[in-house]
This record gives C-alpha cells, sequence and structure tokens, in this order.
C-alpha cells in the first residue's frame, strides 16, 4: 500500500500500475475538504514512489464521486474573498498535480461522476465508463459554476458547443451520450470496466495511444477562429437568456468564463474560473440555490427515516376517478405500485384511463416510455364500479369530489371494505382532517394526503396528521408518497393545511391591490417578472379555478376570520359571481383561446376591466415595490405563524412546502430564506410601513423579539 486515508487507498498492481481508490468511510464518495487533502497526499506519495507506469483512477462505491460535499459550501461561501481563491487555487493545484504526473492516467468511471467528480476525471488523460455511469457539471443549478477546472478542460475536450450545453444546463449526461462527443474514450460493460480501463493504460504505455497528445490538449487554448468564436458564443447567450433569464446569473456567467479562458492556456484560464466562482459564491442566489439543495436533502433524510417504520404498500386503490384521480393512478402505477381506480360511473372510470393514457402517450411520443411500458402501466390499473376489488389494498387514497359530506360518506364505506391494517388517506386540500376522521371507527389509520395538480409535475405532496393519526399512518403514506416519485412533507391539521393556508394570504393581498384600483396585468407582470413566480395572482386564480378558489377562500375565513375574511370589495368573488370561472369555461380575469397545441392562451380581456372600474373605480398606478410589499408579506407573515403554531416543524420543510407546492421562486429560497437574506429586522421594518392595511400584515411577537435579539431562522 502506498497510502491510505478515510476516503482514498492507492496500491501498486504488479504490473506497475498505480490505483487510486475512492472509497469513502461514508456511504457515498464526495469532495470534501478532508478528500482533497487526501489526494494531494496520495499524489505526493504517487510521486515519490519510482518505477511507477501508469495510474487508474476507481471507486469502491456503486458511484465513482457524487461530487463536492455541498454541505460545507454556504460556511466555504461565507469566508473573505481572498479565503475563497485560496481553496480555490489549492484545490486546482491538486488537480493540476494529477493531471501532470509523468504517466498516462486513466479513470475507470461508474455510476455517478458529478461536480468535482467529474472535474477529476477531466484531469486524467483517457476516461472508460460502464453502462451505469453519469457525468456531468450540475453546478449552475446551485447558482454557481464548476471550480475545479471544469470551464477549462471540458471545452477543450468535447468542443465549446457541448461543452456550453453541459455546463449551463447542468444535466446529467448518459455514458453513450458521453461517448459519441469524446468525453469518453470507451464505455464497456460493469464487470468489465476495470479490464478495459487497464488494457488501455497498457496501450497508452505501449505507444499506441497518444496520451501526450491528449494531455496537451486540455492544457492549451481552445482551438477556435474568429469567426466560430462569435457565432458559438453568441449563440449560446441568446440561448442562455432566453432559458435563464436575469434571475440565476451563473449559466451566463459560464458563458463568458470559457468565451474570456478560449484564448489563455490552462493556468490563466482557471484564475478566470475562480474569479468568476469566488464572484458567484457571494450571490445571494447561490446562497438560495444551495439552501434548497441542503433543504431537499433534509426532507429527503426525515422521509427515508419514516420508512424505516412504514408498513409495506404493494397494492394500493384511488376513490374517484376523473383528472385528478386518473392522475394519481398513473403516478403510482408508472412507479411500480398497482393500483385500483375506482367510480360510481363509467365515463368517471374512462375519463380517469384516458388522462393515464394520455400522459403514457405523451412519454412514448417524447421517446421517455416504449409502448410496451404503457401497455403495462396502464394494465397495472384496475377499473371498478364497487368496493369489491378494493378489499386486498394496503392504503386507500379518497380523492372524491370536495365537500366533507360526500368525503365523510365514502371513508365511512371504504373503511367497512378494507382490512383492518390498511391505511385510508383523504386527498383534500381544505377540508379539515380531525373534521373527515370523524367517520372513521379507527381514525389512528386515517391522514390526509393533499397532492398537487397536475399530478405527475408537482413534486409536493402534503402529508396531514390529524388528532388521531398513528406514527405508524404517517411513515405508511410518507413511504407510498416516496416511491410514487413525490417529495413528502408531513404538517398538523388546519384549515388550509400548510400550502393553502400561506396562499391564500398572498390572493388576499392581490385582492387588497384590485380594490384601490390596480391593475391586474401590471399585478401579474411585477410578480412574474421581477419577483420570479411563474405565474402571477391573477393568472394563478385562472388555473385554479375561481370556483375553486371561492370554496376555500370561504373555509381560510371560517378557520382564521380576524386575518381571512375578505372585504365586500373581492375580485374573486366578483369574478365567482360573474361565472368567469379561469381556464376553465374560457374567462375569468383573462379570456382564453386554445392555441395550436390545444392548450389554454391568455389574452388581456376588456370585459374584465369594465367589470374591475364598475365595482373598483378608475386605474392607479403602483410601483412594483409596493405591488410585491401587499402580496408577498401577508403569504411571508402566515408562513411564520405556521412555523410558530407547529403545523410545518422546521424552516426548512416550509420553504420546499412553498417551492415545490406553489412554485415559489427557487432564486429566492423560500419565505425563511428570503427573510434571512433582507435581514429579520430588516423585514420587520418593511412590513410595520404597511401595518395600516389590517391584520394579514401585522409580525408576530415572536419575530419582532427574534429582530431584537439578531436571531436567525437558518443557522448557515
Amino acid at each position: 500500500m502506498i497510502y491510505q486515508s478515510n476516503s482514498i487507498q492507492v496500491e501498486l498492481l504488479d504490473t506497475q500500475i498505480a490505483n487510486i481508490r475512492f472509497n469513502s468511510d461514508g456511504s457515498v464518495n464526495k469532495f470534501d475538504q478532508e478528500t482533497l487533502t487526501s489526494l494531494d497526499a496520495a499524489l505526493n506519495a504517487l510521486i515519490a514512489t519510482p518505477d511507477v507506469r501508469g495510474l487508474v483512477l476507481t471507486s469502491a462505491k456503486d458511484s465513482f464521486i457524487v461530487g463536492a460535499d455541498i454541505t460545507e459550501f454556504l460556511t466555504l461561501f461565507a469566508e473573505a474573498d481572498e479565503v475563497l481563491l485560496s481553496w480555490l487555487q489549492l484545490a486546482n493545484s491538486i488537480f493540476n498535480k494529477l493531471e501532470d504526473l509523468p504517466y498516462p492516467t486513466v479513470s475507470a468511471v461508474n455510476g455517478y461522476a458529478l461536480g468535482g467528480g467529474c472535474e477529476a476525471i477531466l484531469s486524467t488523460d483517457f476516461r472508460v465508463g460502464d453502462s451505469t455511469a453519469k457525468v456531468g457539471l450540475p453546478e449552475t443549478k446551485l447558482g454557481i459554476i464548476p471550480g475545479f477546472g471544469g470551464t477549462v478542460r471540458l471545452p477543450r475536450l468535447i468542443g465549446a458547443d457541448n461543452a456550453l450545453e453541459w455546463i449551463t444546463t447542468g444535466k446529467d449526461q448518459r455514458p453513450d451520450d458521453a461517448l459519441k462527443v469524446g468525453f469518453f474514450d470507451a464505455v464497456t460493460t460493469p464487470e468489465n470496466l476495470q479490464a478495459a480501463a487497464l488494457q488501455m493504460l497498457d496501450d497508452a504505455i505501449a505507444g499506441k495511444l497518444e496520451w501526450q497528445l491528449k494531455r496537451r490538449q486540455k492544457q492549451q487554448p481552445l482551438q477556435l477562429d474568429k469567426m466560430e468564436a462569435m457565432m458559438c458564443f453568441s449563440t449560446a447567450k441568446g440561448m442562455v437568456f432566453a432559458v435563464a433569464g436575469k434571475h440565476y446569473p451563473a449559466p451566463m456567467a459560464a458563458v463568458n468564463v470559457i468565451e474570456q479562458a478560449a484564448k489563455m492556456p490552462r493556468q490563466q484560464a482557471l484564475q478566470v474560473e475562480h474569479h468568476a466562482f469566488a464572484k458567484l459564491a457571494k450571490t445571494d442566489v447561490a446562497k438560495a440555490l444551495v439552501g434548497i439543495f441542503l433543504n431537499d436533502q433534509l426532507v429527503k433524510s426525515k422521509a427515508k427515516k419514516s420508512i424505516k417504520s412504514a408498513h409495506p404498500v404493494s397494492y394500493a386503490a384511488v376513490l374517484g376517478a376523473g383528472i385528478m384521480g386518473g392522475g394519481i393512478a398513473y403516478q403510482s402505477a408508472s412507479k411500480g405500485t398497482p393500483i385500483v381506480m375506482k367510480d360510481i360511473n363509467e365515463s368517471a372510470l374512462a375519463l380517469g384511463l384516458s388522462e393515464a393514457a394520455k400522459l403514457l402517450t405523451a412519454q412514448v411520443e417524447r421517446g421517455r416510455s416504449s409502448p410496451q411500458k404503457m401497455a403495462q402501466v396502464l394494465n397495472a390499473i384496475t377499473p371498478a364500479l364497487d368496493y369489491s376489488a378494493v378489499k386486498p389494498v394496503d392504503i386507500v387514497v379518497e380523492a372524491v369530489v370536495e365537500n366533507p359530506k360526500v368525503k365523510s360518506m365514502v371513508l365511512a364505506e371504504v373503511e367497512q371494505v378494507v382490512t383492518d391494517n390498511a391505511v385510508i388517506a383523504s386527498n383534500t386540500s381544505t377540508i379539515s382532517i380531525n373534521l373527515l376522521a370523524n367517520s372513521l371507527k379507527k381514525p389512528e389509520r386515517f391522514c390526509g394526503m393533499h397532492f398537487f395538480n397536475p399530478v405527475h409535475k408537482m413534486p409536493l405532496v402534503e402529508i396531514i396528521r390529524g388528532r388521531d393519526t398513528s406514527d405508524s399512518t404517517i411513515a405508511t403514506v410518507v413511504a407510498y408518497a416516496s416511491k410514487m416519485g413525490k417529495t413528502p412533507i408531513v404538517v398538523n391539521d388546519c384549515p388550509g393545511f400548510f400550502v393553502n393556508r400561506v396562499l391564500f394570504p398572498y390572493f388576499a393581498g392581490f385582492n387588497g391591490l384590485i380594490a384601490d384600483g390596480a391593475d391586474f396585468a401590471t399585478i401579474d407582470k411585477v410578480m412574474e417578472k421581477q419577483f420570479g413566480w411563474p405565474m402571477g395572482p391573477a393568472y394563478l386564480l385562472d388555473v385554479v379555478g375561481m370556483d375553486t378558489g371561492h370554496h376555500a377562500q370561504a373555509v381560510m375565513a371560517q378557520g382564521f376570520p380576524e386575518r381571512m375574511t375578505p372585504s365586500e370589495h373581492d375580485a374573486l368573488q366578483l369574478m365567482f359571481a360573474q361565472n368567469r370561472l379561469g381556464q376553465k369555461n374560457g374567462q375569468g380575469f383573462y379570456r382564453y383561446t386554445p392555441d395550436k397545441k390545444g392548450k389554454p392562451k391568455k389574452d388581456v380581456d376588456a370585459t374584465t376591466y369594465a367589470l374591475l372600474s364598475a365595482a373598483f373605480g378608475p386605474l392607479k398606478e403602483f410601483t412594483a415595490d409596493d405591488i410585491i410589499a401587499r402580496t408577498m408579506i401577508p403569504m411571508i407573515n402566515e408562513t411564520v405563524r405556521c412555523l410558530e403554531e407547529g403545523i410545518v416543524a422546521s424552516p426548512a420543510e416550509a420553504d420546499m412546502g412553498l417551492v415545490y407546492g406553489l412554485g415559489f421562486p427557487p432564486f429566492r429560497g423560500g419565505v425563511f430564506r428570503y427573510i434571512e437574506t433582507m435581514g429579520i429586522a430588516n423585514y420587520v421594518a418593511w412590513a410595520d410601513k404597511y401595518a395600516y392595511l389590517g391584520a394579514l400584515y401585522q409580525v408576530t411577537d415572536t419575530m419582532r423579539q427574534l429582530a431584537a435579539e439578531n436571531g436567525h431562522y437558518y443557522q448557515n
């Protein structure tokens, strides 16, 4: 053994080939600072070892190296610029040392080699991947760019166009695609990976492969003439801005770094990368996106712990077909859990099956599935008109009409049919789980399971714990949601639960602006273009449906009369009274007509302005700052109340619920990250300016105290 640490072992094989094996004492290999230090020591030990003829990099784990240790990022990003730059220079000196070894090097890549893992294998002369390999540089998804030489080496290896696409999108690349562009030199089976890598190394040592030429290609300036460079980078900038926009600076920064460094040798080019990385690391966007990643890991780790005590779910049922029931059935069946879809009439079942078939057909057309897979999934959905088919299931998801009497009746009926061990859940968005539990003889096996529409796209599932819900029930429903590919967040019962409870104060702020004369289209434009929501409040109400919004608004008013009782001058109620329901009947705040693909296209409707003008008077101008404050402060305050009341367990889970359930702008990180970015004391002062608008604009005493004590919701 040449060298050994907790993460790396180096041994010399009989053929005088050295093997650096990444083998962390954790569950996966990642480039934390300890591993970087170990790699440096390992390379120094190798350099001091005589008669080494070549080097192969391997992994003892199922994945090669999953990337840098992101848990270290926020602490690192908070360091002074010179400290951050020093860290980057040290890390790159290690990767340069690997690249500059006086003999050929090859990486044998299995599983994921992402971020720093991808940059490590870029530092070797050759790369062999097996059929499980996935490579990529996902850093722009975290608001930064590669920092270990990725922007320098990748364009010189696979060409500027390919590298720009890889880096700006941050997508993982499959082995066959990586082979086509020249990233991999060979792809083989997992069992043949080591032998193929060693054979490539032998060929390089024997002079059959020009390893020194391959190496020089990565160390010298990018080979592009002036016209090629202009076309390449101007096209990339246009495409990146169209997708990333102004709120996500990292992809454009990556293009600029690659362009600037294109004519530089390795060391100069790396300096450009270092400085761009350090600048991005200091941005609020990077902190927010890294925070989302860490929050997502926390939510998933809580789900994994919960799953350990779950009862297995091998067969499910959904009560109520139609769009929602069909979506739940599709999601369950497509992720491997057969499901009964029960309804009281044939037409509803046909609609549910049609919804599942439509989603599957779209996947086949996009090449993401096959007709065989489509048939397999559809065969895993059993339509039924009576309860007999539901008897053997492990979990039932009730998804009938949003009416407490109807839901209570259906829940009481299904409890008589299923086994004593079956879990029963209600897909309700507003109705109290404690109220619905009154209809059951065993309320401990009952909870809420709130899916968001469209089911196949929305990542969040709210799991609502009732007063009598058992831990085992929660664990089983969390496990089922996770198996369906969803992110489950457990909340406690209250009107609107968590997501809708914080959404309707946002709508109340919007309604208040309309009542005071604001233009709904201007509000949407500000909240989309400046704040970053995927759709503004008027458009969102149209998509949700004014009837659904009206019903939920009444529930929220009953639950929180002091804050959420709508005024007499309420645009949502006006639209509902005029039967302007939104997209479902083609007219709401906007008018909707089908586009060429049959999807609803919105246009400004003069009728809306006439209605609003008659009710609220002529239009008045509001600044973007006022629009943002008046819509967001109510949502933020209600989110804080949910945390203080224990409706949601942590700031991290609250922020993920908002990002995954409502599309809260990821570059802002969620409500609590947004508050932290602003500073709690600054937020309180901001909200106090609008306190005259009513109860929704009042910050809590606890928050005011936290501000006075210079406290934090997040500790990083």
